[in-house]
């Protein structure tokens, strides 16, 4: 019975999608030859067209790659792939946290290995195409072996961790866990901008003492404590531009990326700020960590109870192991297979979060400038390749911020 609820469910995922796709390809190709009105004195129309071009590559390529993601499941599932890995590794690894340990980074590896020819054509083929890339082959090997080495350090003993308390904490390993995953994100915020960070990037403080005092007085209006301004150098790798907050209470700081700062002026820059301020100021980072750890509780709980259930592993292509535990086969099930289920929830995160940037907006136009937020976010959408028609239906469905022309609109009228 399982087996067919997964089928059903995987092909009604592939099915949505590929009719999202379509209908958002239809839709920017449409409205290909005129830009909006709202952007009509500010974005010329090759900018526009090369947006469209761009949009309609990356919804190819994501077809495309989906498709390659529903068969390696099907294949890793149904098809009997790990039920192998899983036999394989019992003959040759006799310790079984080792084992569990090999089984789980075997998948990962493996689907690791089929994601990376998607990774390099999107940096090396698309992003290339329309003037993005910036990543040399030799700083991809480095990026890629870089964030190998962080994941196996990190990774490692979160995953030993959870299979421990899983064989060893009886019913309440849930909530061990659960624990271990709250301690592991902490850690993750903290050594991000110090370690992990600068193991990619290189950071500078902030040499403009005009836009330096001005966010100053920005954060001291918002009530916010800030421990440093400091510029990336995200030239490096990608055109894009962007600028993040990072780090805890007074050691939180602000880091521009370098082709940010080439394209906004000072009032630009600060009115930016100001709508990533309207984020803090309406508590959505910690709103959304809350949300994130109770789901995350949710479906621990959920886990749980799966995997004490012989139909959840044998329904699923794998037959669980008399003698020995099978911890790791229900948590790589479980991942390999949740995110078709939870595929219908999109339209609702995405619907909070659009929600939540109208309220950074609002805020910006309190305590900065709308107009020259407007400015800004014109100057990102043209240099971003964003497009500024994007079907309704696959907006609404997907896209975590509004679109532009209603964003925009927003912030004239209020």
């Amino acid at each position: 019975m399982f087996t067919l609820l997964f089928i059903v469910f995987l092909i009604a995922d592939i099915v949505v999608r590929f009719w999202l796709d379509s209908r958002q390809l239809r839709h920017v190709q449409k409205h290909r030859d005129k830009v909006p009105e709202e952007f009509s004195d500010r974005i010329g129309l090759r900018s526009h067209q090369r947006a469209a071009d761009y949009t309609i590559a990356k919804i190819q390529f994501s077809m495309a790659e989906r498709i390659t993601e529903a068969v390696v499941l099907v294949c890793l599932t149904l098809l009997g792939g790990l039920q192998f890995l899983d036999m394989q590794l019992g003959l040759l690894i006799e310790h079984e946290m080792l084992r569990q340990l090999a089984l789980i980074g075997a998948v990962l590896a493996l689907m690791g290995l089929i994601g990376l020819p998607f990774s390099a054509w999107r940096k090396f083929k698309l992003e290339a195409r329309y003037g993005f890339n910036r990543v040399t082959p030799g700083l991809f090997i480095q990026d890629s072996i870089k964030t190998l080495l962080i994941t196996l350090t990190l990774g490692t003993p979160l995953v030993a961790g959870v299979l421990w308390v899983m064989g060893n904490a009886g019913t309440n390993w849930v909530w061990w866990a659960w624990g271990l995953w709250v301690v592991f994100n902490f850690l993750i915020l903290w050594l991000f901008p110090t370690v992990i960070a600068p193991m990619f990037n290189k950071f500078t403080p902030l040499d403009n003492p005009e836009m330096a005092e001005r966010i100053h007085a920005l954060a001291r209006r918002c009530g916010f404590s800030l421990g440093g301004l400091f510029v990336m150098d995200g030239s490096r790798r990608s055109a894009h531009g962007n600028a993040y907050f990072t780090g805890f209470g007074n050691a939180r700081r602000i880091v521009f990326f370098d082709t940010l700062l080439s394209r906004l002026n000072v009032d630009e820059t600060e009115a930016v700020l100001a709508h990533e301020l309207g984020h803090f100021k309406h508590r959505h980072i910690i709103k959304r960590m809350v949300v994130s750890f109770t789901l995350a509780l949710a479906f621990l709980l959920l886990l749980g109870w799966l995997s004490t259930q012989v139909w959840f592993y044998v329904d699923l292509g794998v037959l669980p192991q008399l003698g020995r535990p099978n911890d790791a086969l229900a948590l790589i099930l479980f991942f390999l297979v949740m995110p078709v289920f939870t595929f219908w929830a999109t339209p609702l995160a995405s619907w909070m979060s659009r929600r939540d940037e109208f309220q950074a907006d609002r805020y910006a136009a309190e305590v900065s400038s709308s107009s020259q937020l407007i400015s800004a976010l014109v100057k990102l959408y043209d240099d971003n390749a964003a497009t500024l028609t994007p079907d309704p239906v696959h907006s609404a469905f997907y896209d975590s911020h509004p679109p532009a022309v209603i964003r925009i609109q927003q912030l004239k009228h209020g």
